[in-house]
């Protein structure tokens, strides 16, 4: 009963937060605050490139200050309230802080390539930029492991002998290089348990968290690795960077399109205006609706091979459902949410639906 009413607020919070930001992007930009507001910081630079930068810090500055309420609440009180939290509200705070600040860093330039591309390429700005965009995403996950993680946790190598050895088999069996697994202190932040792939190449690390090494024996957190190595060999990672970027380009591509089509509506007359760039958000928003629940449907499609390889690599029927079952109950998440939220929101299938399945496969045998 927690889990489903923990999950339903979240949802609803989030739709909540969704539909308010669409319709207060919306009203500031037909009721004229955003061309108010690019005037007004015209006033300090006559420099459109930092003018933009000034723009966009400072409507993001007053989006936060305005919408703190809800990501207090959601992030803080209410992992608090059904007992999933570890941090203070210091932590709490500073943990936002440094996001908020490796955004900036990473965001800011990311920005200023975009604002380029929009003045150099005209109506095509949106092809260089895709491209910028791939490249960028590439980079980082090679130096994501490496520079931006350790700022946000203790990672260090994985003190447990047999369930390395353990781990280091199945990635061999799999044809992937991993040179050492890690464990990292998930719990200075959360009571929810987790393991995580990341990195490109050399930077490849497997990390799990500190959590799921303390309440789940060798055999349970092998087979959740055994699922992880299945992504990794059914190409579940190169077909996903071809499906982003596919989607990345065309997403892109009409909201350039849409963007164009949609300026006079407002009384904009050239797409370069600062003032107008707000637009470009209602229209990604509109097509990340379209896109969101086609993006999960391939996702499950890609759990359940996972799953499957998952069974058929480890042997451990039992200890794998068992694994799902615990860490459904650790992480407070809902085993049967409905049809159309799970269809529209969920990247991984139910509890339900994955625990059927695997035993489906048994049966099978």
């Amino acid at each position: 009963m927690n889990a489903k009413k923990y999950n339903n607020i979240k949802l609803a919070f989030g739709i909540g937060k969704g539909v308010a930001s669409f319709i207060l992007i919306l009203l500031f930009v037909w009721l004229g605050y955003s061309s108010a507001l690019t005037n007004y910081l015209s006033g300090f630079t006559s420099n459109n490139y930092l003018l933009f930068i000034l723009f966009v810090v400072v409507s993001g500055a007053a989006a936060s200050i305005l919408f703190y309420p809800v990501n207090f609440y959601t992030g803080f009180l209410l992992e608090h309230k059904y007992n999933l939290s570890n941090q203070t509200f210091l932590q709490w705070t500073w943990e936002n802080l440094k996001g908020t600040m490796i955004g900036g860093v990473i965001g800011l330039p990311i920005l200023l390539l975009f604002y380029y591309a929009l003045n150099t390429f005209g109506g095509l700005w949106w092809l260089p930029f895709s491209i910028i965009l791939f490249i960028i995403s590439v980079l980082l996950a090679k130096i994501v492991p490496i520079i931006i993680l350790p700022l946000f946790y203790k990672i260090s190598p994985l003190d447990n002998d047999d369930l390395k050895e353990r781990i280091l088999a199945l990635s061999k069996n799999v044809g992937m290089k991993v040179e050492n697994v890690f464990q990292f202190d998930m719990s200075k932040n959360t009571k929810k348990a987790n393991a995580a792939f990341t990195g490109l190449g050399k930077s490849k690390k497997i990390l799990l968290g500190d959590t799921l090494l303390e309440s789940y024996s060798n055999d349970e957190i092998e087979t959740v690795i055994a699922h992880e190595l299945g992504h990794y060999k059914h190409k579940h990672i190169v077909k996903n960077i071809i499906i982003s970027t596919a989607f990345s380009f065309l997403t892109f591509f009409l909201i350039a399109l849409l963007y164009d089509l949609s300026l006079s509506w407002f009384d904009f007359t050239s797409r370069t205006q600062i003032a107008a760039l707000p637009i470009l958000s209602l229209w990604g928003m509109l097509i990340g609706l379209i896109q969101t629940p086609i993006s999960n449907s391939i996702s499950r499609k890609f759990e359940y091979e996972a799953d499957e390889y998952a069974i058929n690599s480890t042997g451990k029927t039992e200890a794998f459902i068992n694994t799902l079952d615990k860490l459904t109950d650790q992480n407070l998440g809902d085993r049967e949410p409905h049809p159309l939220v799970e269809w529209f929101s969920y990247s991984h299938p139910s509890i339900k639906k994955r625990s059927e399945f695997i035993l489906s496969l048994e049966q099978k045998k």
